[in-house]
C-alpha cells in the first residue's frame, strides 16, 4: 500500500486552487512539485479530481418536470417491452410514432438493465416468512446444454427465482437453492418432472424433506403411447383390404405386390386382434393409473389409505409390463418405455399421500367412514358444488365443518404437480422468440411483472400471485413496485450534490475566495461567482449549517470564515 502525502487537508485546498486557478500558465505544476515535494503525477492527479468534481457541482440540476418526464419514458419502454411483447427495434417505432421521440437502442437496453437491477433488488427483500411448495424446472433455450433454471410457488404461482443461461446439472441447481435460502426462502416440499440434476439439487440441499415426481408428466407420456399404439392399429386396420387382395392374387398363382407384401389374412388378423387388446388394455391401465394419482381416491370401503395405493401401483406396473410382452412386435418397444419411466418414477409419485392419512382417519373416527367417503366424494367435485372450497365447506352440515376444514385445507395443499412453473415457461416462451436470449435482469423484471399481474377470468379472478401467496392484500402497479411511479404520483428529487468530494468542491470555494482576495476581477464576473457560491453553499448545507462536515474544511481556508457563507447566503 502506497503511502499517503504528509499533508493536511487545508494545504491541499490551497494547492489544488492554484493548479485549477493557473491551469495553463507554463511551469506552474514543477514549481509546486519541487517547492512541497509532490511528484508531477499527484499534482496531476489530483488537479483532475478537483476538476471532475467542480464539472459535476456545477452541472445544471434536472428540474423535476424533466425527471418526471424521463420516468414517463422509462414507463413507456418498459410496458412495451413486457405487455407487448415488443423488441427494441419495435419499441424504438412505437415510441416515434406515438410520441415523437427517437430513443437509441442503447438507451432502452440501459434502461431494462436498471429496470433488472431494481427486481433482483425486490426479489432480495420480499420473501415469505412460511415455508411454502416449490415446483421446479428447467427450460432449455438456443444454447446447447444451457437452460433457464426456474423456481415458483406451487399453490399462488409467484416466482422466486429464474436465472439466465447455466450449464444443467446438479451443482447449479444447488448453488440456486443455497442463494433462496440465503435470502430467506424456506419449503417444505418440492416437485419436478423427475431430473437427474434436479434430484441431485435436492438430495444435497433438502435431504429429509420429500421431493414429489410431477404426475402430469407420467400421464402425458400415457396419452403420448397411448397415441402411437392407437394410430399403429389404425394401420393394421387399413391394411385388411390390402392383405386381402394379396391373398387373393396369391390364390390365383400371380405374385404379390409390393415390397413387403402381406398375404396371409389369419397372420394379419391375430395381429390387429393382439393389437386391439393392447390398446385397450393401456387405455384401461392409464385410466386406473390416473385414479390412483388423485390426492383422493375413493373405494368402496372408504378412502384408500397410502399402503394400499402405493401396492395397487406396483401391481398396475407389473400388469403393464405383462401387456407389453403380449403386444405385437410393433408396439413393445413404446410399452417397454412406459414400463421403465414408470418404475423409475413409482417411488416418488404419491408422497403428498402420507400426509393425509393421519387427518382421513381422524374424520373417520369422528364422523364415520360413509361420511368421510361423502366429504371426498364432493371434495373431487367442488368445481360444480362449490365451486371453491370455502364455498363448499359452508354447504356442509354445522357438526361436520370443524372436521371437514382441515381435511379440505390438507386436500387443497397436496403438491403433486408442477404446473405452476410450466405455466411460467408458457409464459417465457414468446420473450425468447423475440429476444432469442434473456438476461438475468429482463427476468427478474418478467418475474416482478408476472408475480403483480391480475387474473383477469378462472378462479382466481381479480387476484395476482403475490395476492394468493398472502403477502401483499391488494395489488400494486408492478411498475410502481419497482420504484417508477405514474405521471402526478408524489416525487422526491435526490440532490445531486450530495455525493461530491467534500475536498475537490471545498478546492472550487477556495479559489473563488482566492480571486476575489486578489481583485482580479471585473464586477460582473463577480457577481456571477458570488452566485455560483451562494448556490453551492445551499445545495451543501441545507440541512444544518453546524453539522456539515464541509465548514470544517472550509474554516481552514485563509480568510475565511462561516459568516462570509452566511452573509453571502442572505444577500
Amino acid at each position: 500500500m502506497g503511502q499517503g502525502h504528509c499533508s493536511t487537508a487545508s494545504q491541499r485546498v490551497e494547492w489544488v486552487s492554484h493548479l485549477v486557478g493557473d491551469s495553463g500558465s507554463y511551469g506552474v505544476i514543477t514549481h509546486l512539485s519541487q517547492t512541497i515535494g509532490v511528484s508531477r503525477q499527484t499534482l496531476y492527479s489530483w488537479k483532475a479530481k478537483g476538476q471532475a468534481a467542480l464539472e459535476q457541482a456545477l452541472r445544471p440540476a434536472r428540474s423535476k418536470a424533466e425527471d418526471e418526464s424521463n420516468v414517463q419514458l422509462e414507463r413507456a419502454i418498459l410496458t412495451l417491452l413486457v405487455e407487448g411483447h415488443a423488441s427494441y427495434r419495435g419499441i424504438q417505432r412505437c415510441l416515434e410514432m406515438l410520441l415523437g421521440v427517437h430513443v437509441s437502442v442503447g438507451k432502452m437496453a440501459a434502461v431494462v438493465e436498471s429496470a433488472g437491477q431494481r427486481a433482483q433488488e425486490w426479489f432480495s427483500h420480499h420473501m415469505p416468512a412460511t415455508a411454502r411448495g416449490l415446483a421446479l424446472d428447467d427450460l432449455y433455450g438456443s444454447t446447447h446444454g444451457q437452460a433457464y433454471l426456474n423456481v415458483v410457488d406451487v399453490h399462488s404461482g409467484v416466482v422466486w427465482a429464474s436465472t439466465g443461461l447455466v450449464g444443467v446439472d446438479g451443482e447449479s441447481w444447488t448453488l440456486l437453492l443455497w442463494q433462496l435460502e440465503e435470502q430467506g426462502l424456506h419449503w417444505h416440499t418440492t416437485v419436478s418432472d423427475g431430473g437427474r440434476a434436479i434430484g441431485e439439487a435436492v438430495t444435497t440441499v433438502t435431504p429429509d424433506q420429500p421431493h414429489q415426481r410431477d404426475v402430469w408428466h407420467i400421464l402425458h407420456a400415457c396419452q403420448q403411447v397411448q397415441a402411437r399404439l392407437d394410430r399403429l392399429l389404425e394401420r393394421l386396420q387399413q391394411q385388411v383390404p390390402v392383405v386381402a387382395r394379396q391373398a387373393a392374387r396369391v390364390a390365383a398363382g400371380k405374385r404379390p405386390r409390393g415390397k413387403c407384401p402381406r398375404s396371409d389374412v389369419s397372420a394379419h388378423a391375430t395381429e390387429l386382434a393382439r393389437a386391439q387388446y393392447t390398446c385397450e388394455g393401456l387405455r384401461y391401465l392409464s385410466g386406473e393409473l390416473r385414479h390412483l394419482l388423485g390426492v383422493v381416491v375413493l373405494t368402496a370401503q372408504g378412502i384408500m389409505p397410502t399402503a394400499v395405493r402405493q401396492g395397487e401401483l406396483e401391481a398396475l406396473v407389473a400388469l403393464l409390463d405383462e401387456l407389453s410382452q403380449e403386444a405385437p412386435d410393433s408396439m413393445q418397444h413404446e410399452l417397454v418405455r412406459l414400463v421403465t419411466l414408470l418404475r423409475a418414477a413409482l417411488p416418488h409419485l404419491v408422497l403428498f399421500a402420507p400426509g393425509l392419512d393421519a387427518l382421513q382417519e381422524y374424520a373417520g373416527h369422528v364422523l364415520g367412514p360413509r361420511a368421510v367417503y361423502l366429504l371426498g366424494w364432493a371434495w373431487q367435485r367442488r368445481a360444480i358444488l362449490g365451486p371453491t372450497t370455502k364455498a363448499l365447506l359452508e354447504s356442509m352440515p354445522a357438526d361436520w365443518q370443524p372436521v371437514a376444514a382441515p381435511l379440505f385445507a390438507a386436500w387443497d395443499a397436496a403438491v403433486r404437480a408442477s404446473s405452476a412453473v410450466e405455466n411460467w415457461h408458457s409464459v417465457l416462451r414468446p420473450y425468447l422468440a423475440v429476444h432469442r436470449t434473456l438476461s438475468i435482469g429482463m427476468l427478474a423484471v418478467l418475474a416482478i411483472w408476472h408475480n403483480h399481474r391480475i387474473a383477469e377470468r378462472g378462479l382466481h379472478r381479480g387476484q395476482s400471485p403475490l395476492m394468493r401467496s398472502g403477502m401483499t392484500q391488494e395489488n400494486h402497479d408492478w411498475l410502481v413496485a419497482l420504484g417508477y411511479l405514474p405521471q402526478g404520483a408524489p416525487f422526491s428529487l435526490e440532490s445531486d450534490a450530495d455525493s461530491q468530494p467534500t475536498l475537490a468542491l471545498v478546492a472550487f470555494l477556495g479559489l473563488l475566495l482566492l480571486i476575489l482576495q486578489n481583485r482580479v476581477v471585473y464586477p460582473k464576473s463577480c457577481r456571477l461567482l458570488f452566485q455560483i457560491l451562494r448556490f453551492l453553499y445551499s445545495r451543501c448545507c441545507s440541512k444544518q449549517i453546524e453539522n456539515t462536515p464541509c465548514l470544517l474544511i472550509l474554516g481552514s481556508i485563509p480568510g475565511f470564515s462561516p459568516s462570509i457563507c452566511i452573509k453571502i447566503k442572505k444577500a
